[in-house]
C-alpha cells in the first residue's frame, strides 16, 4: 500500500473519530452513559499499555498496577479537591495543615502522580527486579496491597481520609480531556518502544544472556522499563480519580491489577493497538451485557438464568471462546496496520467462497 493511501486513510480515521467525539460532547446529556464507556476504556487502555511496556515488551512479569494506580489517583484527588470543599470531606478527623493549603491544576497534579508512583518504583524495584518470573510477579502483588493497606490505615487519616475515601474531585469537563491526554501517554510510550531503549527491551524479552553480552545493562534498562510503566500507570490512577468523581482504597484492590493484565493478554503480550482493543471490549462488553443481570420473562414464566451475575458467566465464556481461537491474544505480537486489515477482510471472503463452493458441490 502507498504511503499516500496510508495518509489517506489515517486522515478519513481520524475525521470519523473526531466527528464522533464533537457529536458525543454536544449531545453529552443523551449519551452520557456512551461517554463514560469510551472514558473509563482511553483510561485502561493507558494502564495496560503501561503494563504491557514492562510484561510484554521487557518481559517482566509485574502486577502492582492496582498500587501505582492507587499513588496517582490519591495524588491527584488530594491536590484538585477545591480548598473550600476539603472541609466537607475530611469532616472526620480533619486535613493536615500543610496539604489542606495546596491545590494545583489537574494537569500539574497528574504529573506529580505519575512522579511519585516511578519514584516508589524505582525504590521498590532495586531490591525486587532481582527476583524472575512468578517471584517478581508475587512481591509486587504484596507491594501493591501494601500501598493500600497504608492508604486504608487510621493513622494517615489526616493524609488520605483513611476508609472513608476523597469525595468532590473534580470531573473531567469534556470528553476531549482524557481522550487527548490518554492519546498523548500511549504515543510516548509508542516512541520509546520504537526508540534504541524500546529495542533494548525486547532484546531482554528475548534473551537475557545475549542481551547482556551485546553491552546492555540488565538491570538499568528493567528498572528504567519499570520505572517508566509506573509512572504512566499513576497517570492512569490520577486519571481515573477524575473520572469518578469519588475514590476510597476499595477502588485499587487486587482485581483491579487481573482487569488490567487480561486487558492485556485478550489485546495480545507486546501489542499496543491490542491492548487498546482489549481495553474497549472488555470495558464496553461487561457493560453491554447487563441485560443479562436483569430479569427476564417470557409470557408468566420467567427464565431462570438472567439474574445479577449472570452477566460476568457469559462474559467469561465469550473470553474463554475468544482464547481458544486466539491463543496469543486479538492482535497477538503484531500491531494494526491498513494492509493488515485489508489482508484480513481479503482472506475473509475467500473463505466464505470456498465455503460456498463447498456447499454447491455438497448438493
Amino acid at each position: 500500500m502507498k504511503k499516500s493511501t496510508k495518509t489517506l486513510f489515517n486522515i478519513i480515521a481520524v475525521s470519523i473519530i473526531l466527528a464522533i467525539l464533537i457529536f458525543l460532547e454536544m449531545n453529552k446529556r443523551k449519551f452520557s452513559y456512551d461517554i463514560s464507556i469510551i472514558e473509563r476504556s482511553m483510561i485502561y487502555a493507558v494502564a495496560a499499555v503501561a503494563m504491557n511496556l514492562t510484561n510484554g515488551f521487557t518481559g517482566l512479569f509485574s502486577l502492582g498496577q492496582a498500587g501505582f494506580m492507587a499513588i496517582g489517583a490519591y495524588t491527584v484527588a488530594l491536590l484538585t479537591i477545591p480548598v473550600e470543599a476539603r472541609a466537607g470531606v475530611f469532616y472526620v478527623t480533619g486535613m493536615n495543615e500543610f496539604l489542606s493549603k495546596i491545590e494545583l491544576p489537574f494537569i500539574p497534579a497528574l504529573l506529580l502522580g505519575g512522579l511519585f508512583a516511578a519514584i516508589l518504583a524505582g525504590l521498590i524495584g532495586i531490591p525486587v527486579l532481582r527476583l524472575k518470573s512468578d517471584y517478581l510477579a508475587i512481591a509486587t502483588l504484596g507491594f501493591s496491597e501494601i500501598i493500600r493497606s497504608i492508604i486504608a490505615s487510621p493513622q494517615l487519616n489526616m493524609i488520605t481520609n483513611g476508609s472513608y475515601g476523597l469525595k468532590k474531585i473534580p470531573r473531567f469537563s469534556s470528553i476531549f480531556v482524557p481522550i487527548a491526554l490518554c492519546c498523548l501517554c500511549i504515543l510516548i510510550i509508542v516512541l520509546l518502544i520504537n526508540s534504541s531503549y524500546g529495542r533494548a527491551f525486547k532484546a531482554i524479552r528475548e534473551d537475557e544472556t545475549a542481551a547482556e553480552a551485546m553491552g546492555i545493562n540488565l538491570f538499568k534498562h528493567k528498572l528504567t522499563s519499570f520505572m517508566i510503566s509506573s509512572f504512566f500507570t499513576g497517570v492512569a490512577g490520577g486519571l481515573l480519580a477524575s473520572y469518578m468523581g469519588t475514590i476510597d482504597s476499595g477502588t485499587f484492590k487486587i482485581t483491579l491489577t487481573y482487569d488490567i493484565l487480561l486487558i492485556v493478554v485478550l489485546g495480545g503480550m507486546g501489542s499496543v493497538t491490542g491492548s487498546i482493543l482489549g481495553s474497549f471490549l472488555v470495558t464496553a462488553g461487561r457493560e453491554w451485557l447487563r441485560f443479562f443481570d436483569q430479569p427476564l420473562k417470557v409470557g408468566n414464566w420467567q427464565v431462570p438464568l438472567f439474574r445479577t451475575g449472570f452477566r460476568m458467566v457469559v462474559f467469561s465464556v465469550l473470553l474463554m471462546v475468544v482464547v481458544l481461537f486466539y491463543s496469543k491474544g486479538l492482535m497477538g505480537s503484531k500491531e494494526f496496520s491498513w494492509e493488515g486489515l485489508v489482508r484480513f477482510f481479503k482472506n475473509l471472503f475467500t473463505r466464505k467462497q470456498k465455503l460456498n463452493g463447498g456447499v454447491s458441490n455438497g448438493k
